[in-house]
This record gives structure tokens, sequence and C-alpha cells, in this order.
């Protein structure tokens, strides 16, 4: 069976974090997210697979390109929409097959559900479904879809899962997929509603914590580099090789640690909590329920909590962040999420800076210590 991954979006609404990469590529439990959709192909015997690239499509396609399997891609040249990305995928598709979106975490079991399933969607319980595609079912078959209404409450939200026939391309270039597929039912398909075991999507930054520890839940501990003997590790935890973990730190898992770390004495790392390469952590830091991307480093006697923090940046020392609820007001209305702080690559803070729930633009400076709420563009400097 052929699978078909979606790759192409830059996911305008995670910014400051897709600015400079693609949505797929940014690192969960310190994997790319497009990484779990490949596993859990391979997991279940598909090695055909499909991927449509297309913004900064060449990071994308390095890392493929390092793979141990043997991935065509296909380019869309503008970003059109799903439905548009996989036509481009059209010329190689000969049969059923697979669609997943290359930007959402799903497990093996739940594609293990629809394979044998032909003209099927996965489904998932979702308590704010009004960013999703809301499914109506009857006797487990989809009746009809309606694209991200004005409703809430927990009901049934299409995942972006499907097995499908090729006679999707017999429909308008014009729809999207979500008036296809409600368009084919309407018509007489039986598309079968299949339950999803473990899958998430990040629509906005903060939703990347649930989806990192979604990920943490299937980590193996694995402990490299040098670890003093007067460390504290509970849980499962993973150390990569060159790092170095200094004597009296005290490691709480499921969290996972990158390749030439250095975690300080004295310092705590708590559950939940993935760490990328390079990243320095200094004594008596405090870090839980966060993403620490690449390059990163974090002063003396900080606090880190329910965060993400963007590669390169630089965390002075007696910072701390305040988790609590984010609003902004947007054009589609307005935007809520609880977290501590979202904050871009290159960012550079002053000693004693507060983030209270806050989201911190790319290359952004804060040379004076201050307490900082709201949303700071690109390139912000707070003196």
């Amino acid at each position: 069976m052929q699978a078909v991954i979606l790759a192409g979006g830059e996911g305008h609404r995670l910014r400051p974090l897709t600015r400079g990469q693609p949505k797929v590529m940014i690192p969960v439990a310190n994997r790319p997210v497009i990484d779990y959709a490949i596993e859990s192909l391979l997991k279940n015997g598909i090695r055909d697979i499909i991927v449509v690239a297309g913004y900064r499509r060449e990071q994308l396609i390095r890392y493929l390109n390092g793979l141990d399997v043997d991935i065509k891609v296909v380019v869309q040249k503008k970003q059109l929409g799903a439905a548009d990305a996989l036509r481009s995928a059209e010329s190689l598709i000969t049969g059923d097959f697979l669609l997943l979106a290359g930007d959402n975490y799903i497990d093996s079991e739940s594609v293990s559900r629809i394979k044998n399933e032909r003209n099927a969607m996965l489904v998932a319980e979702h308590p704010y479904p009004s960013n999703y595609g809301v499914v109506e079912i009857k006797n487990g078959f989809v009746t009809g879809i309606v694209e991200k209404p004005d409703i809430s409450g927990d009901m049934s939200v299409s995942t972006g899962i499907f097995s499908l026939s090729r006679d999707f391309f017999n429909y308008p270039a014009s729809c999207q997929i979500p008036e296809i597929i409600d368009l084919m039912v309407k018509q007489g398909l039986k598309l079968k509603a299949i339950p999803a075991s473990g899958w998430h999507d990040a629509i906005y930054p903060w939703d990347l914590l649930m989806m990192n520890k979604m990920t943490l839940k299937t980590l193996k501990s694995s402990l490299s580099g040098v670890i003093s003997k007067n460390t504290v590790i509970s849980g499962r935890v993973s150390v990569g090789s060159g790092s170095v973990i200094s004597p009296f730190a005290v490691i709480n898992g499921p969290c996972v640690i990158g390749e030439d770390c250095n975690i300080g004495p004295h310092t705590c790392i708590m559950p939940h909590t993935s760490i990328g390469s390079r990243v320095k952590i200094e004594p008596f830091s405090y870090v839980e329920n966060s993403i620490l991307m690449d390059d990163v480093s974090i002063g003396s006697h900080s606090r880190i909590t329910d965060s993400v923090i963007g590669e390169g940046s630089v965390i002075s020392d007696n910072n701390s962040t305040v988790t609590g609820r984010y609003l902004h007001e947007s054009e589609k209305g307005v935007i809520w999420g609880t977290f501590g702080a979202i904050i871009g690559a290159g960012v550079t803070s002053a000693p004693f800076t507060v983030f209270k729930h806050c989201m911190i633009g790319n290359m952004s400076s804060i040379e004076k210590g201050r307490v900082i709420e709201g949303n700071l563009p690109d390139n912000t400097v707070v003196r």
C-alpha cells in the first residue's frame, strides 16, 4: 500500500517557531514531528511513502535523504492548501492510499486500524473542535463534515488521516479536502469512521507541549555521556552522547536530553521536558514540562515551566516563566492558550526577566530585567 504525507505548509499559526523552518521539522521529544508519521507507517509494513514538500523544503528534503528508507518527494510549488498538495503527488499514486498530515503526531496503532479499510477516516474526540473539521457519524460511517464550526464541546473531529481510492481525484480541483469528503458521502460513498488510538495536532505553539507529553510516553531509557555518581535519575530518561550531567542534578522522567549538553550542579529537570543538543543549563535552575531546542542556554537560578524555547536563545540568570492564560486578538477572533512562554529563535534576555504567559518573536532582545507580557514581534528590543 502507498502512503502520502502532506508536509508542504508553513504552519503560520505556529509562529514564531516556524519563521525559519517548516512545521513538520519542529522538534518534539528531540525528533521532527514528521518522524512520527513515517515511523508509524514503517511499523505497519508500509514503505512506499510519498512526501509532499513546500515551505522551506530544502530542510525537509535534506532530513528525508538521511533516513534509512527510500521516500519519494514531490514539491508543491505554491501553498494552495492540502488538496492542491495531494494533487501534486497524483501521478505517483497507483491505487488505494493512506493520506497523512506530516505535522501531526499519529501512533502506529492508529495506522493499523485504518490501513486495511477502503475509504475510511480516522476521527478523534476533541474538547475544542472549532479548529478542525467536525465529523457527523451515524452507525459508524461519516455522514458529513463541517470545517471549523463556531461551536464548542466534546465531539469527533477529523484527524486529517484517510484511506482513499484514486476516485478522490475525480472531484473539482478547486475543492479542499473537507469539501471533497463531504461531497463523497453526500453522493452515497460509504466512508467508515475509525477512532484514533493516539493522535495530536499542534495548531498553536503551546499545543506542542501536549504533543511532547504524548511522544515522551514511548521514550526508552538510554544513558550516555558523563553522568555524575551524585546525580539522581528516576523514571524514563534518555541522555545523549557527549552530554555532561553534573553532581547533585536531579532528573525525573520522562524526559530526553540531547547530545553535547551541559546540565549544571543542583539543577532540576522535571517530567515532560525535552532538551535538544548543545544545551547549557547553569546551576540551581529548574525546568519542567518544556521544550528547549538546540543550542539554548539557561542561566543559573532560573525557573522554566510550561514553555517552548527556540534554537540559540540565551536566557540569563534569575529568569522565570509564569504559567497563565494568554489572550491575543487576531482577525479571526480571540486566540487563547495556557502556558508559560513561547520564545522564538535567537532571543536574549537580561537577568531578572519574568516571562508572563507571553510570546516572544525571533531575534528579540530584552536588555533590562522586567516583566514581559503579551506578544512581542520578531526583532523587538526591550530596553
